[in-house]
């Protein structure tokens, strides 16, 4: 029989896929036939019944970040009597209740609060610390509102008083802003929130980076304050001041080295914001060349600088005075 001469077809083209891998060996205990399989599920079985792992399980389905909590009897007795809003209280298990934690169950219940129960295992995990004294708060993520929001708020209200008979009554409502750069202790936040309250400020403002925020520990200095104060967040603060200046406002730098006192740089009578620096660094050199003014306190030489909120309560009395006296002379 004669053969053909020239190339023939082979296995290569015409059963290429039969010659194709099945990919790498799967691991043993992969294999639902093999014994490393059935050892691997007992184990599971085991791990998931181990009650110190389902109470850690628990605890971090919880667990939130720190910033969200509240522990300790007093801490959070004093934050539920100023209302700070929240959703949970963890207690602990057969707890032996005193004053302050039946108080604590009490408000928990009437304002609807989740109660739950949790091992002491579980509360440690959850509050990441030992000292929670079996009780834990877990409040709810502080609402912010938009730098124009504040200003339209602001502005409706002074324009609604622009009617009033009393002079006095007309300046005090123009609009009034505390703005913070680089104040990052929330403690110092809550103050100032707090002082701005009690002077009649429109609201705070505050850069996202560099800066504290509205955690339960600045909700609970403020003393409730921070319920009907709004705080707005920008993310450029020089920005941020730009744009008030388009809207007719005039801007106050707080500094050791300033020309002018605070209370006297003439712009207390007209919408204003108040600039405070942190107590190390002060104003930056891009917030303070935004300013229209830079204004000091006068203090003792033998002191460096005030803390912020000291700072922001004088300035905004001073504030409050001059335009009062604005007022008087009109």
């Amino acid at each position: 029989m004669a053969m053909k001469k020239g190339p023939t077809k082979g296995s290569g083209g015409k059963h290429r896929n039969a010659l194709r891998g099945h990919g790498p060996t799967p691991k043993a205990e992969d294999r639902v036939y093999h014994k490393a399989y059935f050892a691997k599920k007992e184990a599971d079985k085991r791990k998931a019944a181990d009650p110190r792992l389902a109470a850690r399980r628990r605890a971090d389905k919880f667990a939130t970040d720190a910033t969200d909590l509240v522990f300790g009897r007093n801490s959070v007795l004093e934050a539920l009597r100023v209302g700070v809003p929240s959703n949970t209280l963890y207690i602990l298990s057969r707890l032996e209740h005193d004053d302050r934690t039946r108080e604590i169950v009490k408000i928990a219940s009437a304002n609807g609060l989740h109660m739950l129960e949790a091992d002491r295992l579980e509360m440690d995990r959850i509050a990441r610390s030992g000292n929670h004294q079996g009780v834990i708060l877990k409040v709810q993520p502080y609402q912010y509102s938009s730098l124009a929001e504040l200003a339209d708020r602001a502005e409706k209200k002074a324009r609604a008083m622009e009617a009033a008979n009393s002079a006095a009554a007309r300046i005090k409502a123009r609009p009034l802003f505390i703005a913070l750069d680089g104040v990052t202790d929330p403690q110092n936040l809550g103050a100032v929130i707090r002082s701005a309250a009690a002077f009649g400020a429109n609201g705070v403002i505050l850069p996202e980076r560099r800066s504290a925020s509205v955690t339960a520990a600045a909700w609970k200095v403020s003393a409730g304050a921070a319920a009907h104060l709004p705080v707005a967040r920008v993310v450029n603060l020089t920005k941020a001041i730009e744009s008030l200046r388009e809207r007719g406002y005039y801007t106050v730098g707080l500094d050791g080295g300033g020309d002018k006192l605070v209370g006297e740089t003439g712009f207390e009578a007209d919408p204003l914001v108040i600039v405070l620096g942190s107590e190390g660094k002060g104003l930056s050199r891009l917030v303070r060349e935004a300013c229209d003014a830079i204004a000091g306190i006068p203090i003792s030489s033998s002191v460096e600088s005030l803390n912020a909120s000291v700072a922001a309560g004088i300035s905004l009395y001073a504030v409050d005075r001059a335009r009062r006296e604005a007022a008087a002379n009109s």
